[in-house]
């Protein structure tokens, strides 16, 4: 059983070290190789775009950092949320829980990084439907992020463990005569 637990951990962790390394590497060919400025837009698909975004806040550009001491409180208050989720992830037993805790980790540290290096976060994913864009600008961060929220949330609501499912079995109430 540690084995396996073992093994799952692993995965998590390569899993999340993934994730970060693909949202900083797709994050500088944004940044440095095709050089886009503040508020570009390239048109990839009639559906999509790439469109430079700095984001100031977290989520949804909530609690905008408009201070030089805002925007380190963020960077130690993200810092502190992705400590607790890896401390989570070791934790976990099961490994859908692991997976969603990964995802979460590996884009929580990818938007840490750039909020520590520049300052804010680059968003430049940009899905829309003509002039109808149904999702904020995000990034491979935000994106596995919700997926991994998403994955704990439908775990916690639809899945049981082995353990809570046997209640049902009538305990070991012998008695010695």
């Amino acid at each position: 059983m540690t084995d396996i637990l073992t093994k799952n951990r692993t995965i998590g962790l390569i899993i999340a070290l993934v994730i970060f390394a693909a949202d900083q590497w797709i994050k500088w060919i944004v940044d440095s190789q095709l050089a886009m400025k503040l508020g570009e837009r390239i048109d990839l698909l009639p559906f999509f775009a790439l469109h430079r975004v700095h984001n100031y806040g977290v989520s949804m550009g909530m609690f905008t950092a408009t201070s030089p001491e805002m925007r380190w409180g963020l960077v130690l208050l993200t810092a502190l949320i992705a400590v607790v989720v890896f401390v989570w992830m070791l934790r976990e037993k099961a490994f859908g829980d692991i997976l969603g805790l990964s995802l979460i980790l590996g884009g929580a540290l990818g938007n840490i990084v750039d909020r520590f290096n520049m300052g804010y976060v680059l968003d430049f994913a940009d899905f829309h439907i003509g002039g109808f864009s149904p999702f904020l600008v995000f990034n491979v961060a935000d994106a596995a992020i919700t997926i991994g929220v998403v994955i704990i949330l439908a775990r916690s609501f639809f899945v049981r463990d082995k353990d809570s499912t046997n209640t049902s079995e009538p305990a070991n109430t012998a008695v010695e005569s």
